[in-house]
């Protein structure tokens, strides 16, 4: 479907003007939040607000609440967000203002890991402690077996492994498995928690969830657990996740369900307060996985948050093929 010739005066006029340009340019490398724009474009939280409510009104960005958040992205589709990536490729990438904006998000990336890392050494010890603050195990853990089958697995991988917990809840269904996380404080737990567990056919490696390097449909089972609201893009690391899920592979991810504890954020390096059940269906859908089941784990408390589990499964290869 093509624009209508008012509809391209009205993107064309969005996106053509300098501040709104950087802000497009800068949204096609992550989803951001307003005040990390603020930073990178060292304008008003006002001004900022202002382009990015033109932007929207366009079609250009797409802008989600998140607690006392607000985050933007750049419109998953359409004719509108063609457009606009299409403009985006032609820029030249050694311009001075898109150069400066680059340098400045990235201090801002490093400033951010450098939070997460520091907090993860310092808790590393008592991660386990910790995530029984806001959710009973125990029932989970039932529930991620209940979603992972019996199996056994080929191949096993756990996103993000932190302790270990999913290798030692898993590992003994799987032929061989493969933890990966960027925390060496966490992987030399881990490696203790697997060893203990008497799994010598798990290895744990430090990679990074964006770009795991393993091969397409390296896995029969892929486990996500816990690892979504600490990330920049979720949605891109979903999208790995699926990357490496097998023909007739399971992608189970666990995370919480949007709330508002807004001190999990403050105190705990969440950067999303939640996931909603279309959301995730809509990643999952976008990378051909089907057969999207979900599971919601109320809390025990009042004050506690609710655990859901998304489980997908990737099509058998011939049944892909005749498709």
């Amino acid at each position: 479907m093509k624009l209508q010739a008012a509809q391209a005066v009205d993107v064309l006029r969005a996106a053509g003007e300098p501040t709104r340009l950087r802000i497009l340019a800068l949204l096609a490398r992550e989803e951001l939040a307003v005040l990390e724009l603020c930073r990178v474009l060292d304008q008003s939280q006002p001004r900022v607000s202002r382009h990015l409510k033109l932007l929207a009104e366009a079609g250009l960005v797409e802008r989600f609440p998140d607690g006392a958040w607000v985050f933007y992205r750049l419109a998953a589709g359409g004719q509108a967000g063609e457009v606009v990536r299409e403009v985006l490729s032609r820029l030249e990438p050694r311009d001075p203002a898109l150069v400066r904006d680059a340098d400045r998000l990235s201090a801002v990336f490093a400033e951010r890991a450098a939070e997460a890392s520091d907090y993860f050494a310092r808790n590393a010890a008592r991660w386990d402690e910790i995530r029984s603050l806001y959710v009973g195990e125990a029932s989970v853990e039932a529930a991620i077996l209940e979603a992972a089958g019996p199996g056994p697995y080929r191949r096993l991988v756990d996103l993000g492994s932190g302790t270990g917990r999913m290798l030692t809840l898993l590992g003994p269904r799987a032929e061989t498995a493969l933890g990966l996380d960027l925390s060496q404080q966490m992987l030399n737990i881990a490696r203790n928690h697997v060893a203990e567990a008497g799994l010598p056919r798990c290895e744990l490696r430090h990679g990074d969830i964006f770009g795991t390097r393993l091969p397409d449909g390296w896995a029969d089972l892929v486990v996500v657990h816990q690892v979504l609201h600490y990330l920049a893009d979720p949605a891109a690391a979903v999208k790995e996740a699926a990357r490496i899920t097998a023909p007739d592979g399971r992608l189970i991810i666990v995370d919480f369900a949007p709330h508002r504890l807004e001190f999990l954020r403050e105190q705990h390096q969440h950067r999303r307060l939640g996931f909603s059940d279309a959301e995730m269906r809509r990643w999952l859908g976008a990378e051909a996985l089907e057969r999207i089941a979900v599971e919601s784990l109320p809390p025990s408390r009042a004050a506690g948050l609710t655990v859901k589990i998304w489980t997908a499964q990737r099509a058998a290869a011939g049944r892909r093929a005749a498709a």
